[in-house]
């Protein structure tokens, strides 16, 4: 499944026959404050530079401060064709109208015509299957985008619980991505890497891993390294693994760990399984057991206190 290159190895993206690198710049460091727009431009440009060129992003990010910076740095030196480009569909009351409306925004930050992909954002709450395959629901704004060719390929996203993936996996759509938390936690707590990515396979979907370090929290818990908790989630049956640099210096260490990646042996494997397994119980991955890592736009949908920028 992986072909050693150069710079960064690179996988098929399921049904789709796109390539692309085993490792996807995550969109929303760089949108935040503690980068100037330059440092983020360089950012972006030193991921693709060196191989990372799977870009990913969503409507929302650090008030669409992300898309912008994204789509300034791709607008430069020919960066757009060089990438894989993905943002998020962030419409939270799931009507299509609203979708699209949101697409046409993302489409003017990014400064393009279309996109290489768009997946509906934190599909999270027990209901948004219902309200996205509703009539006049998410599901629809996919489809019209794509026939409209703002966007060549469509997907979801979502943290919260496999329950819900599989939902959305069973009702027969033509779904070319997942995008879900792949990492050493997971394997033992609401398993998105045991229940849903055989799914996935089933339906030769193109899985992107996210959340690797559970937002730094699997380190502290485990004490397991970045290269083990990164090497891990590119071992299993992935796509690609979307990561979060929000500087120069973590950007350099993850691409270090992509250049120099070989699949973990399964002894390899089950030691970080194991090392993992004790506080594998939710209290590292909040992301599954609270709602503090939701966006503003599910969190106004939801009477949830807005988060600050």
């Amino acid at each position: 499944m992986t072909t050693p290159t150069a710079t960064i190895p690179r996988r098929t993206l399921g049904k789709t026959g796109e390539s692309v690198s085993i490792l996807a710049l995550g969109g929303a460091h760089i949108g935040q404050a503690k980068l100037t727009k330059d440092e983020a431009i360089r950012l972006v440009h030193t991921a693709v530079d060196a191989g990372m060129d799977f870009m990913d992003n969503a409507w929302e990010y650090n008030d669409h401060e992300s898309e912008r910076r994204m789509g300034e740095a791709l607008a430069q030196d020919g960066y757009r064709q060089r990438v894989f480009l993905m943002t998020k569909d962030c419409a939270h009351d799931r009507v299509a109208a609203n979708s699209m409306v949101k697409l046409d925004e993302s489409l003017r930050r990014l400064r393009v015509d279309h996109l290489d992909l768009w997946q509906i954002h934190e599909v999270v709450w027990p209901d948004d299957p219902d309200r996205i395959f509703a009539p006049g629901g998410s599901a629809e704004a996919m489809l019209k985008a794509k026939e409209q060719g703002k966007v060549r390929y469509i997907g979801f996203t979502g943290h919260k619980d496999p329950a819900i993936h599989r939902r959305m996996l069973d009702q027969g759509f033509p779904w070319d991505t997942v995008q879900m938390p792949i990492n050493a936690l997971d394997a033992s707590y609401r398993s998105f890497e045991q229940q849903i990515l055989p799914l996935c396979h089933a339906q030769n979907i193109g899985v992107i891993g996210m959340k690797s370090v559970a937002s730094g929290h699997l380190l502290k818990g485990t004490g397991l390294t970045p290269q083990e908790a990164i090497g891990y989630s590119l071992s299993q049956a992935i796509s690609t693994l979307c990561v979060g640099c929000d500087s120069m210096q973590v950007l350099q260490q993850n691409l270090a760990i992509g250049r120099g990646f070989h699949p973990f042996p399964e002894a390899e494997l089950d030691r970080i399984r194991a090392k993992a397994a004790p506080v594998s119980n939710g209290e590292f991955e909040p992301f599954k057991t609270s709602h503090d890592y939701e966006g503003n736009e599910a969190r106004k949908e939801h009477g949830l206190a807005l988060r600050s920028s």
